[in-house]
This record gives structure tokens, sequence and C-alpha cells, in this order.
């Protein structure tokens, strides 16, 4: 009887080359100043960089889907009917 291999070849799924800047520049870091930003954490080096990457994403991205544009005069219209009518006032007193 032959035994089949279970065991697949590993492929490169989700993996990225990571190249780093000969010097520290606004777009990019050196090894040297990943390794010491991660020394400083306690972290590794793969650690610091999906830390950053996470914070940067948490900064850039929006947390919610974009929306349709500008509202039109149908929807508008609509929104002004259901506005309370009427003339507004101003209290100094937070509880009056």
């Amino acid at each position: 009887m032959t035994s089949k291999s279970t065991s697949k070849a590993k492929t490169p799924i989700g993996q990225l080359l990571f190249r780093y800047r000969d010097t520290d520049t606004v777009a990019g870091v050196s090894r040297k100043t990943t390794a010491r930003v991660a020394q400083t954490l306690g972290l590794t080096e793969t650690q610091a960089i999906h830390l950053a990457l996470a914070r940067l994403a948490q900064e850039t991205l929006p947390r919610y889907e974009a929306d349709n544009g500008e509202l039109t005069a149908k929807q508008l219209r609509a929104i002004k009917k259901l506005e309370p009518q009427g003339r507004m006032v101003t209290s100094e007193n937070l509880f009056a």
C-alpha cells in the first residue's frame, strides 16, 4: 500500500513582502526605526507594523458606508413637514 501525503504545500496567501527604506521619510521607515519602536513598546517588529497600520486605518478610513449624496427637494419638504412648528424659545437656565 502506498501512503498519500496529507500535508499540502503552504501558499503565501495573505502575505506581503515588506521592504524597509534606507532612511526614515514621511512615507516610510528604516528597519532600525521599526526595531526601536518595537523594543520601546515591547512588541515584535511584525506586531509594531500591524499596530501602526491598525492606527492608520482607524484615523483615515470611514467607519460608516457612504451616503447617497444631497437630499432631494421631496426629502427636504418631508423633513420640514415633520419639524416642530412655532417659535423657538431660548432659556438661560438649564432647568427653567
